[in-house]
């Protein structure tokens, strides 16, 4: 046992839909006691780090409605059942940029919020890209608006709130540290 592990006693499964799940659990703590955990089970996602050719970030700005606005973002989505990442990461590009890349790398993958929720977000970053000439359709529930920008516009639009989610900064920060490092 690890010395911060809480031994689950109980799940009570109160909700589940297309995206997520929710559960409670009773749990066992370190000390003994005991205490209730929510949680959200999510399949997992990518995100695209997509760069043109001509070295630009592909967006897509798209209504997010938990936060009630747009919001600008990088590609991403869920993870389908027995798909594999990097197969989800080139789906995502092309149903929202309409792109298809020829070098697809592995950045890192990371928790969004692990206080609550086990969303694991793989981060990739993809280059060679060119527009494919029948792309997927996207979602028929998204919509979204392509916007191809400089890195230093990026940065802008973090700062001015327009890019305002964390797999987005996250990918920016890592671009500028990898620019940093030329």
């Amino acid at each position: 046992m690890h010395k911060f592990e809480e031994k689950t006693i109980h799940t009570e499964k109160l909700f589940e839909g297309k995206v997520v799940r929710l559960q409670i659990d009773d749990v066992e703590l370190p000390n003994g006691k005991t205490s209730k955990r929510e949680i959200i089970k999510h399949p997992g996602a990518v995100a695209v780090l997509a760069l043109t050719p001509e070295n630009k970030i592909v967006l897509v700005e798209q209504y997010r409605k938990p936060m009630e606005r747009a919001l600008v973002e990088i590609p991403a989505g869920k993870l389908e059942p027995g798909e594999k990442p990097e197969v989800t990461a080139v789906r995502e590009l092309e149903e929202e940029t309409g792109y298809e890349c020829n070098r697809l790398d592995h950045i890192i993958s990371f928790y969004t919020s692990p206080g609550f929720a086990d969303e694991l977000i793989h981060l990739y970053l993809a280059t060679g890209l060119r527009k494919k000439e029948n792309p997927r359709a996207a979602d028929e529930d998204e919509f979204v608006e392509l916007i191809e920008v400089s890195l230093e516009e990026a940065i802008q639009l973090v700062k001015e709130q327009k890019i305002f989610d964390a797999k987005t900064a996250y990918a920016i920060q890592y671009l500028q540290l990898k620019e940093a490092q030329k």
